[in-house]
């Protein structure tokens, strides 16, 4: 079945067909007769269409400015190249985020424009102004870590969104790896850049990484044996096409090459790079330690949680919410009949085999499975809580073995805005002991359906608003809204086992818990050990997979209070809507404002909740 084309794609086409940097507006005819109210009518459309314009015009400059992103959107002008993350392309990049802010304001009348628009257009100028004055900032991370990096992202992205159609998608995927000598150039520019300014991370991050990309080095051609991760992905792809035996041959010998001259060099150099690093690292964790620690983590706290919150603020919140969740835990231990204490029923959720599938692949496969039944079934009742529903499939996926050992235990890859390419729910099966059973269907609802996939898809789909919005990465809204989707299965009749209840409110306690060892490791000096323990004590979770989360929260400062802040927000604005509305108050259109406007600030979502009730009212 031909794909409809999208917006992006047709507006893509014409700015490479036309080479034009502007797309015209058609003129409007003036009628006699009309009223100075629909002259003014007709400002605001005029005005909110240039603006609009505008807005994709700005959207796909950016895009093409990121090889990487073309990809993910399904875009293949520069899918032979990769980003340019030298100091060099970070500079050109800030440049273009001031011209565009610049022509912004110059050239929008924010008074002419209807209520959608304006609201875009604030987003934007927010958006900008926050890039620009973070630029300060832009060292202030782990290009490599054990969560992500361009290490990992290079063959996942070859392998996940790279498609190769015909020989010009297999030629450019070779393109891209011979070109991976530059990108790690520049990576490892920008390692020892970091590192003589102190910005090093924690020691426990270099095995991790030097590990992963060794296994990147394994199978064939590097070594004898099976194919390797890259050429047994290329060779998968190439064998599909339509070509003639001798030109797959031809493509399969290039991409070798490639692989040896090339991606092998490569990750050599940047393994010495992270052994040398690591005999500079230490041990001390939050951020804290680097140069004006404490002000870049609080502004990082701001931008993840788009509230005021100061880091003891959300330290004490996440006690108060750990309290209150194991107060609702004891009342499930009654319940099953566990007469010891609450400590002694987590030992028992942490240990007993019941909770977890056996280390074979049946094993795996079974987990997969019963994934793939629960998003089933949740699909077939979401009318009970949703009027607008996605239309990109979903799948359920393994993590691949490249990076399993490393990478966490479930996430979500959004679909391509062709739907050409699924929303994916990666779930981590390297160790079963890992992935308990009584976690596992809120696990699905929060990385799939009502949670990341629902929104995702939903606001990539979005008709009446510019793409950026489409692609908005508010990480409270997001992942509020996918803690949220774990609890509103419960409103529906789900969560039948009691079990699987208290696999919800693990889950939950795991985002409260958050607050606080986030925030006790970037603001309170708290030691990787000390938020070890914490964990431990509060929540069911076996000790590898704590030790993972917290090395995660290290190399992520301030990513996980998102997750309760934005619930919280999500939930305390549906109670206040309820009290207002009473009888009026639909949970279906309440999930409409919500999801239907795309990502949003918590303080301009609370904006538009308060529209509707007004409206609702009024």
């Amino acid at each position: 079945m031909q794909k409809t084309k999208t917006l992006l794609a047709i507006a893509v086409t014409m700015v490479m067909a036309t080479g034009c940097s502007t797309l015209q507006t058609p003129e409007t005819s003036s009628t006699h007769g009309k009223t100075a109210h629909s002259d003014i009518e007709q400002q605001a459309l005029s005005e909110s269409e240039k603006a609009n314009q505008l807005f994709d015009e700005l959207f796909l400059e950016r895009a093409m400015q990121s090889p990487n992103f073309q990809t993910m959107l399904g875009i293949k002008k520069d899918q032979d190249k990769w980003d340019d993350i030298s100091e060099t392309g970070n500079e050109q990049f800030h440049q273009l985020n001031i011209e565009q802010l610049k022509r912004i304001q110059s050239s929008i009348n924010p008074d002419a424009l209807d209520p959608q628009t304006l609201l875009s257009y604030r987003l934007a100028v927010s958006s900008l102004e926050n890039e620009i004055a973070d630029y300060q900032w832009r060292l202030y991370n782990y290009p490599v870590n054990q969560m992500f990096g361009v290490h990992a992202q290079m063959p996942a992205l070859l392998i996940n969104q790279h498609q190769v159609t015909d020989k010009a998608d297999a030629e450019a995927y070779i393109a891209r790896l011979k070109a991976v000598t530059t990108y790690f150039d520049q990576l490892i520019d920008g390692l020892n850049v970091r590192a003589g300014k102190g910005i090093l991370a924690p020691r426990f991050v270099y095995p991790h990484v030097i590990r992963d990309s060794k296994n990147i080095l394994k199978g064939a051609p590097f070594e004898q044996g099976e194919a390797g991760t890259l050429l047994a992905d290329f060779t998968r792809k190439v064998s599909a096409l339509d070509l003639p035996k001798e030109e797959k041959q031809q493509l399969l010998a290039e991409a070798e090459k490639a692989l040896v001259n090339h991606v092998r060099p490569a990750y050599e150099k940047l393994i010495v790079t992270l052994e040398k690093l690591e005999s500079q690292s230490d041990d001390k964790d939050g951020v804290w330690k680097l140069p004006d620690g404490d002000a870049y983590y609080l502004n990082a706290l701001n931008r993840t949680t788009t509230t005021e919150l100061s880091a003891d603020e959300i330290h004490e919140l996440g006690l108060s919410e750990v309290a209150r969740i194991q107060d609702e835990m004891r009342v499930i231990m009654k319940q099953v009949g566990f007469e010891d204490d609450l400590q002694a029923f987590y030992e028992f959720m942490r240990s007993d085999p019941q909770f977890y599938k056996p280390e074979t692949e049946m094993g795996r496969q079974q987990y997969l499975n019963e994934n793939i039944k629960f998003i089933a079934d949740m699909n077939a009742s979401l009318d009970q809580m949703f009027l607008t529903k996605p239309k990109a499939r979903l799948q359920v996926k393994r993590v691949e073995a490249f990076r399993e050992k490393s990478a966490g235990k479930a996430f979500y890859q959004r679909p391509s805005p062709d739907g050409s390419r699924p929303g994916m729910y990666y779930a981590n099966l390297f160790q079963m002991k890992e992935m308990p059973t009584y976690q596992m269907e809120a696990l699905a609802y929060h990385e799939g359906i009502p949670g990341h996939h629902m929104q995702q898809a939903i606001s990539q789909e979005l008709e009446d608003v510019p793409m950026f919005r489409k692609f908005g990465r508010y990480t409270a809204y997001i992942e509020g809204w996918g803690l949220y989707a774990e609890y509103i299965p419960k409103e529906m009749g789900f969560y039948q086992d009691p079990y699987s209840d208290f696999g919800r409110l693990a889950m939950e306690i795991w985002r409260a818990c958050r607050l606080v060892v986030d925030t006790g490791i970037h603001s309170k000096r708290w030691t990787r050990e000390q938020a070890i323990e914490y964990l431990a004590l509060n929540t069911p979770n076996p000790r590898r997979d704590i030790e993972k989360a917290i090395e995660r929260y290290i190399v992520m400062p301030s990513q996980a209070t998102a997750y309760k802040v934005g619930m919280l927000k999500i939930l305390k604005m549906r109670e206040d809507a309820k009290k207002i509305l009473g009888s009026e108050f639909d949970i279906r259109e309440y999930h409409d404002v919500i999801l239907k406007n795309g990502p949003l600030p918590l303080d301009v979502l609370q904006e538009q909740v308060s529209l509707w009730v007004t409206e609702k009212r009024g």
